[in-house]
């Protein structure tokens, strides 16, 4: 054994294990070239292909992004200016409506005094009715009461209705005469 490890030992001064022989160098070295240009030829066309496609989407994607974005924006100012409009349409509807109820409002407050006047007028016509027919009634009252004592004073009977009548006619308006001379 001690053989065998002096051999080695001889054998590893002679070569270094880093440095690795010509033959294998040229052999990797044509290996190389083979191989990277091969890669060159075929597969370095492909990326460079899809390499540029990705960036013809990207650059198409930021386009069509920037595109609808301003597409977003116009749309937007267009509900906007919309919204604005739809605003000052119900403003206006609301003026319009408040405007049409103090109109009705005014409308029916002269109408409810329109009707109260009316129905003032009525009861002050029916009242200057009722207070003639009472008059009227009073008189005949008045004057049948009148007669009827003046000829139970005088002793005789006043059955004479025209006499009567004048009696109690110039008897009323002396009284009347008098109210109004206290007023």
């Amino acid at each position: 054994m001690t053989s065998a490890l002096v051999f080695l030992a001889a054998e590893g001064e002679k070569e270094n294990p880093l440095i690795p022989p010509w033959p294998e160098v040229v052999i990797g070295l044509i290996a190389f070239v083979i191989v990277f240009g091969f890669l060159a030829k075929k597969l370095l066309p492909t990326i460079n292909k899809v390499l540029e496609e990705r960036r013809e989407a990207i650059e198409g994607g930021i386009e069509k992004a920037e595109a609808a974005q301003t597409e977003a924006q116009s749309v937007l100012e267009q509900y906007k200016a919309q919204l604005a409009e739809a605003r000052h349409e119900a403003a206006r509807l609301r003026q319009e409506a408040q405007e049409q109820g103090a109109a009705l409002i005014a409308e029916m407050r002269a109408e409810g005094q329109r009707q109260r006047e009316e129905i003032v007028a009525a009861g002050h016509s029916q009242l200057e009715a009722d207070r003639k027919a009472a008059a009227s009634a009073l008189r005949q009252d008045v004057g049948t009461l009148a007669t009827e004592l003046a000829g139970k004073l005088v002793g005789e009977s006043l059955e004479d209705h025209a006499r009567q009548s004048r009696v109690i006619d110039r008897f009323l308006g002396e009284l009347e005469e008098k109210a109004e001379a206290s007023r």
